[in-house]
């Protein structure tokens, strides 16, 4: 998906917001600047949470926001995989609160096998690229109501000016 302004980013994380149900992990990624903490001020936006609360935890770590459910917002920038053990950042991944989690590539193994994997990057002059793929089945339920949602609003101008690409796995060969 192209997103042309930090707008549209907002309004990426808002749509997303709207459909979660509680226990989702979206898994961040992306390099600095490309759109991460915009995209959670619109999830929270989503959930009900007020978005201007919204700032990256690169030095607390998590921050919690309130909502319709409530959503954890991670940051593993300064993190090595060895360190998260000692976060308590698993007990947070529950059946009732959102999790967001930005350097996700950070968790390594450790991550949840079901998420929505969310890759943020820098297009010329002005945009970003986002792509998001559904690991594991509550994840492709996630992915496919957005596709709808998506789909639903494509008459609109904005609509018709963002292309949209969202993935899942490809499956190994058996």
């Amino acid at each position: 998906m192209v997103l042309r302004s930090s707008q549209q980013t907002h309004r990426l994380g808002r749509c997303l917001g709207t459909l979660l149900q509680g226990g989702e992990v979206l898994a961040l990624f992306g390099e600095l600047g490309a759109g991460k903490t915009s995209l959670v001020k619109g999830i929270a936006d989503g959930l009900l949470a007020e978005p201007t609360e919204v700032s990256s935890p690169t030095f607390t770590l998590i921050h919690e926001y309130q909502g319709r459910l409530p959503l954890v917002h991670t940051d593993l920038y300064r993190l090595t995989a060895s360190q998260l053990e000692d976060t308590g950042l698993n007990d947070y991944v529950d059946g009732h609160t959102v999790t967001v989690i930005e350097w996700a590539d950070r968790w390594g193994d450790g991550l949840p096998s079901d998420r929505l994997d969310v890759h943020l990057s820098h297009r010329p002059p002005a945009t970003r690229r986002a792509i998001l793929t559904a690991r594991g089945p509550a994840a492709r339920r996630l992915l496919d109501a957005l596709r709808s949602r998506l789909s639903a609003n494509r008459p609109t101008r904005a609509a018709r000016q963002t292309r949209v690409q969202l993935s899942r796995p490809r499956r190994a060969p058996h």
